[in-house]
């Protein structure tokens, strides 16, 4: 398990100039960068796909975090991790062989983890707790950026940092200084941040008020 960490949110960026975001993020201290993907069918949003993280890449010392929000994973581990994914993240509702996948993500050479929407109980990822590095949980609903934490995920959190007192567990939406303390006392340890990063005067000082929460 790493000590905490704070991985930028590229959804909340600016788009447009994603090299000035991966040197900003490189800037800040803030070490991941993270790319949350969506189908428009999982989620109603789409944002985009391995070509996006493959332009980034040398740009970035960062460790890139992928986040499925997709319905079928399967086809999108080769493409992640072919472009430089350093961890591919998908979810327990998805509609694929979750074990399979997640052993696939593991034979490519990087990290593996398993999410969960704030509806789905902690207890779902049990079968599949010794084949994850990480567990991921939502703090808001997942499709946008922007949205407010939802403080009733804190039980989920305490519950998992229980059953997986080894693995890193990062937490998703709504995070800011404030957040941030209570998911760190929850037991969370990696820490997944947008807005609060990418709209602060000082990014680096905005990381590092997360990682001091």
């Amino acid at each position: 398990m790493h000590g905490t960490i704070i991985s930028a949110s590229i959804l909340n960026s600016d788009l447009s100039d994603l090299r000035s975001t991966a040197r900003k993020v490189d800037e800040s201290g803030a070490g991941w960068l993270h790319f949350d993907v969506m189908d428009g069918s999982f989620v109603e949003n789409i944002t985009f796909g391995s070509s996006v993280l493959k332009a980034v890449k040398p740009y970035s010392g960062a460790f890139f975090d992928v986040h499925l929000m997709v319905t079928d994973p399967t086809r999108q581990i080769k493409l992640f991790a072919e472009a430089g994914a350093d961890n591919i993240t998908i979810h327990a509702e998805s509609g694929c062989d979750t074990l399979a996948v997640l052993r696939e993500i593991h034979s490519a050479g990087i990290g593996a983890g398993i999410a969960l929407k704030p509806r789905t109980p902690a207890s779902a990822v049990i079968p599949f707790i010794n084949d994850v590095d990480m567990i991921l949980v939502m703090t808001v609903e997942p499709g946008y950026g922007g949205q407010g934490f939802m403080p009733d995920m804190l039980p989920k959190i305490k519950e998992l940092r229980a059953l997986a007192p080894d693995k890193d567990i990062e937490v998703d939406g709504g995070i800011n200084a404030e957040t941030a303390k209570l998911v760190k006392e929850a037991g969370a340890n990696i820490l997944v941040a947008g807005t609060y990063l990418f709209r602060s005067e000082d990014m680096h000082k905005a990381a590092e008020n997360l990682k001091n929460a």
